[in-house]
């Protein structure tokens, strides 16, 4: 009951405090907001970007043209051996005659040029699917083995340097978003000990009355808690709201209709999820470190 008591009595105090303070308060809830915003961009920006670029890795197939003489049985075992590939995640047979159909919807030339012939030009062919994109070129090779096969093509040279790009900004996104979180939890750590450095009278005050160690820090980490918190509404809310608008920009223009975003549900619960658990995280402890290291409790 005794802790409970404790804990109960540092709550109350530190709700005080904070409006007993009420400008260094101001001072951490400030500096935690700003930094929480840029944190909540760099998490949209970085979400979205490697959502993009892995829909546009998906894209990324084999076509497979099965030379003129394969018949009807030989295809069939071609689809049944690309299957078979570990590193397959799909094959979409398309026979000569729907390629024939589905070019001479493309124009009127060539629908003149396909009817006049009397025999159709064009291959049997599979559009396969990897499961990772790294797997196109293995997977390419592997085909090329295989009998009655002309060709098996994927956009060598170019796809490597495409996955190269992407490779460069995933990894250069993820790393804005670490050193953003270092770089706020620094700042709101810091910002928040020299609130508790301001009031260091007041903590010696308590150790000469007989407060205990636990008694004084506790008090100190609910009041970093709960700035953490106050600081993380109005990056919360901006992201929300910020977000909300801009997806619907995008998502209704025809300018952007090749960008697909990240749904806002639940992702945006994640994302404030994320900037509470930084917020109040770090204004928790960046409050016992203050109190601990720089007050010698």
């Amino acid at each position: 009951m005794k802790a409970f008591r404790i804990i109960g009595r540092s709550i109350r105090d530190s709700f005080k405090s904070v409006f007993r303070n009420f400008s260094l308060s101001i001072a951490s809830i400030l500096c935690t907001t700003i930094t929480l915003v840029l944190v909540a961009i760099a998490i949209i920006v970085t979400v979205n970007v490697n959502h993009i670029t892995k829909d546009m890795e998906e894209e990324l197939t084999i076509v497979v043209y099965a030379d003129k003489d394969t018949t009807d049985e030989r295809l069939k075992e071609i689809e049944r051996d690309i299957k078979k590939l570990s590193t397959v995640a799909s094959v979409d047979a398309k026979s000569k005659e729907e390629w024939r159909l589905e070019m001479q919807s493309y124009s009127e030339t060539l629908n003149t040029t396909l009817d006049y012939l009397e025999e159709n030009p064009l291959l049997d062919s599979f559009i396969v699917t990897v499961k990772n994109v790294d797997d196109l070129r293995p997977t390419a090779l592997e085909i090329r083995d295989f009998a009655n096969i002309e060709s098996a093509n994927y956009g060598e040279g170019m796809v490597e340097d495409i996955i190269s790009v992407f490779d460069i900004i995933k990894t250069v996104t993820v790393i804005m978003v670490i050193a953003l979180i270092v770089v706020t939890a620094f700042l709101i750590s810091n910002t928040i000990k020299l609130t508790i450095f301001s009031r260091r009278s007041e903590i010696e005050i308590m150790r000469l009355v007989g407060s205990s160690n636990t008694s004084i820090k506790l008090p100190f980490v609910f009041e970093g808690f709960l700035l953490g918190i106050l600081g993380s509404i109005v990056p919360i809310i901006v992201m929300i709201y910020g977000y909300l608008i801009m997806y619907e920009e995008i998502t209704s223009s025809s300018s952007f209709s090749i960008i697909d975003l990240v749904s806002p549900m639940p992702f945006v619960l994640y994302t404030s999820l994320i900037l509470l658990l930084i917020g109040s995280v770090v204004g928790m402890f960046g409050s016992a470190r203050a109190v601990r290291k720089y007050l010698k409790i």
